[in-house]
């Protein structure tokens, strides 16, 4: 594990995968029960096609001199929706594994290509990301994660990367998980088109009450994914709390979540309009160094959003 990733790696920018799901689901055909991405793992014909759109991203993040931020496949790989699925806990272990070997694999033709590789083990709330998760409790979610934080232990993982949450309980509970494994967490929520989290409460404010109430056990950083700057930049308010805000990875449209993954085809938007937004940002926002996309996005979407990231720092 390298701990240098919880905090900015001075002249290191990161480059994330996309929409994986979305891209996998409406490029390639690959049904994705309950959106669980670790069932293609036992397809060989879906392993190859993930390792071809993980390295045209590798490929991307070297063309621009971007550190790679890999994660992916485990996003549903938490004891609830694996036993939707039919996995034990042990085979859920096993799986959890698989995902993260599978990082390493692919990764390790670009060692030495790239001014740094991260891996992260993904996690995703408990229940629908898209819907209020009020009644899981600090306590129950701390323990609900920790299952797949175990695991997670075990695999040397850089970070650890919660993605689409909503509820502040949860994240609390989850940040507590992970400091008791030792594990460095990049947490990401996820606003609606009123630009705040279905649970209610702002961006601000959501990070400043799991900042409070973890204490200590806090997360590394801040994110926001699975929203398009559209939905996102009216929370991005004044003041000091910003610079908890490292990672941004947005839809390629503005779109209801839930409808957005079930088309049934893709919604790519306009990769360049994303791009300039995202460069917009990093003008703005100098500090935030983890880039890359969400549902609808590929290695077009992050080929424009690096470009433009770039350009921005080096005005």
């Amino acid at each position: 594990m390298d701990a240098r990733f919880a905090t900015p790696e001075p002249g290191v920018l990161y480059l994330t995968e996309g929409g994986q799901e979305t891209e996998i689901m409406y490029k390639f055909g690959y049904d994705l029960p309950h959106f669980a991405m670790f069932t293609l793992l036992d397809n060989p014909a879906a392993v190859g096609e993930l390792q071809g759109m993980y390295r045209r991203y590798l490929d991307t993040a070297a063309r621009h001199g971007f550190g790679a931020l890999m994660g992916g496949l485990d996003y549903r790989a938490s004891p609830d929706w694996a036993a939707l699925l039919g996995y034990s806990a042990s085979g859920l272990a096993e799986v959890q594994l698989r995902c993260i070997d599978f990082l390493y694999d692919t990764a390790a033709p670009y060692q030495g290509q790239l001014p740094a590789i991260r891996i992260a083990g993904v996690i995703g709330p408990r229940g629908d990301a898209y819907s209020i998760n009020r009644t899981i409790t600090e306590e129950e979610s701390e323990d609900y994660h920790s299952a797949q934080l175990e695991t997670l232990a075990r695999t040397g993982v850089d970070i650890v990367s919660a993605m689409t949450f909503n509820s502040v309980p949860e994240a609390v509970g989850l940040s507590r998980a992970a400091a008791t494994y030792g594990l460095p967490l990049s947490l990401s929520f996820s606003l609606d088109a009123a630009s705040r989290l279905n649970s209610g409460p702002s961006l601000r404010e959501a990070i400043d009450a799991v900042d409070t109430q973890a204490g200590e056990s806090r997360p590394a950083f801040y994110g926001i994914n699975c929203s398009h700057p559209l939905e996102f930049e009216p929370a991005l308010e004044p003041g000091d709390w910003i610079l908890r805000l490292r990672s941004l990875r947005p839809n390629a449209v503005s779109m209801d979540k839930i409808e957005l993954c079930q088309l049934g085809h893709l919604e790519s938007g306009d990769p360049a309009d994303l791009g300039r937004r995202m460069g917009a940002l990093a003008a703005r926002y100098p500090h935030i160094d983890v880039w890359g996309g969400c549902c609808g996005t590929w290695e077009t979407h992050l080929d424009r959003i690096a470009e433009q990231v770039l350009a921005a720092r080096r005005q």
